[in-house]
């Protein structure tokens, strides 16, 4: 894969014709609330990847995990129905915008 339009359309594409066996075809066939739980699990891997950034594996495993996050996002977009280009154009809205809540406190002791 290149880019995230080809992977969303490769699980599209194995959403609509199922491979047997596939880990892709497994989540769709487990449904909804098996690809959250998945997506939360990788979430939870990106931030400690992030935080075990002066581990031995360093950036590579936080690269690794975001890899997988990002796979887990779009399965589970696929399944909600929302497409990548759906994404694209809100991003579009958003820029140059400065957020509305710029007096957020600051996220102490993660």
């Amino acid at each position: 894969m290149q880019n995230l339009d080809e992977l969303y359309a490769v699980i599209k594409e194995r959403q609509k014709n199922p491979q047997k066996g596939s880990y892709t075809d497994y989540l769709f066939g487990k449904g909804l609330d098996k690809i959250l739980k998945k997506f939360g699990e990788e979430s939870t891997e990106v931030i400690v990847a992030a935080k075990n950034e002066n581990k031995p594996r360093g950036d590579d495993e936080l690269v690794y995990e975001s890899a997988d996050l990002l796979y887990h996002l779009c399965v589970l977009w696929a399944e909600k129905g929302v497409t990548v280009d759906q994404i694209k154009e809100e991003l579009a809205k958003r820029e140059g915008l400065m957020s509305e809540f710029k007096d957020r406190p600051e996220i102490q002791d993660l």
